[in-house]
């Protein structure tokens, strides 16, 4: 059975069976799809990968710190940015 290394809300790494639905960047603290063309040319160009990682979901996304993609989640990005607006 394959195992995958995913991110938990403490940002800690964690193994699991399922692979995650959501990449993130460390660095940027963005997660979004897997198809995400910003994050494919990123990968295309290098560099990207060492710092990619992977979430099971959004909630743990957002619990881990990380910010909804502009490009591939405008929907999401959108709310994050309202709430973000009115916490700040």
């Amino acid at each position: 059975m394959k195992t995958y290394s995913l991110l938990n809300a403490r940002r800690e790494t964690v193994p699991s069976t399922e692979p995650g639905l959501l990449g993130g960047h460390r660095r940027s603290r963005i997660y979004g799809r897997l198809d995400c063309p910003g994050a494919l040319r990123a990968i295309a160009r290098g560099g990207y990968v060492k710092h990619r990682v992977f979430f099971a979901d959004e909630a743990t996304a957002r619990a881990a710190g990380y910010r909804p993609c502009a490009v591939c989640m405008p929907q999401a990005y959108a709310q994050w940015k309202e709430a973000a607006g009115r916490s700040g």
